[in-house]
């Protein structure tokens, strides 16, 4: 299955970016680009999102989101590289901690989806966000059109502009335009169905029972407006992890990185910043 990799660039250690669900990796070329002074970032679209390809099996786990880091992390041959991850590319990283030990020198989980306690069924089987999911609008008459669409509508609204235009330059393919028109049609790249898919499983994958097995620093951080992984959250997280921190980032909610990618890159280069293997600070 073929995962697509982009190099961001940058000066420094390598530090490797994964989306949220239904994004793609474009949708971090502001927060790269203000990373890159000390970092050479890297990222990955997800199996189903982007243009990484949807498993033939149409198996969505989220292990298998892990493995898509893995993989990446071998493919560029990477030795100890830094890791971020947004919502549920926070749980693929500390996931692929967990499957790889050693793999990340330290680790920044921006609201990841690890939900503390046992999986509850109810939980899983009615899924709100699932429920959304299955009711998006998939295609567009044209790029401009999708991108007045989600400019005019929350949260995508409140997305750094750079980042929306990425978001759907990156997660949108062209197809025959509808309805006989001229132009380009577009439609989504992580088909709905498949996102529904996904987000089912965010309640259910293994990340947080193995959360103690994970040695390296971790910051778990949260913006102040969330309505999603807030402090209560990664505070439990946090007690399960070996060496971990909360941090609560002002005037943003749960897709902060793609909202004020400067606030969000100042908080990530700190972090990163502290020593390997001592608790960050």
């Amino acid at each position: 299955m073929g995962v697509e990799i982009y190099d961001f660039g940058g000066r420094g250690p390598d530090l490797v970016l994964v989306h949220a669900t239904g994004f793609c990796a474009e949708v971090f070329t502001p927060l790269a680009a203000r990373l890159g002074e000390r970092f050479h970032c890297w990222a990955l679209d997800l199996r189903a999102h982007g243009r990484s390809d949807r498993p033939s099996d149409g198996n969505l786990a989220w292990t298998g989101f892990a493995s898509d880091v893995l993989a990446v992390v071998d493919h560029l041959g990477l030795d100890g590289p830094f890791g971020f991850g947004h919502s549920c590319g926070g749980a693929a990283v500390l996931l692929a901690e967990e499957q790889r030990p050693g793999t990340f020198r330290s680790l920044y989980c921006f609201e990841p989806v690890v939900v503390p306690g046992t999986p509850d069924p109810e939980r899983i089987a009615n899924n709100a966000l699932s429920a959304g999911a299955r009711r998006r609008r998939e295609t567009f008459p044209s790029p401009e059109e999708a991108l007045a669409n989600f400019s005019s509508k929350a949260p995508f609204s409140d997305l750094d502009p750079v980042a929306l235009r990425a978001y759907v330059h990156g997660g949108f393919e062209v197809i025959p335009a509808q309805d006989g028109g001229d132009g380009a049609a577009v439609r989504l790249r992580c088909r709905r169905d498949d996102e529904a898919a996904i987000y089912a499983q965010g309640f259910s994958h293994p990340t947080y029972r193995r959360l103690h097995e994970i040695g390296c620093p971790v910051v778990l951080s949260c913006g102040e407006q969330t309505d999603s992984f807030g402090p209560a959250v990664l505070e439990a997280d946090a007690l399960e992890l070996r060496h971990a921190r909360v941090e609560v980032l002002p005037g943003i909610g749960h897709f902060g990185p793609l909202q004020r990618p400067t606030l969000v890159a100042a908080s990530v280069v700190a972090a990163l910043s502290a020593g390997p293997g001592t608790p960050p600070t």
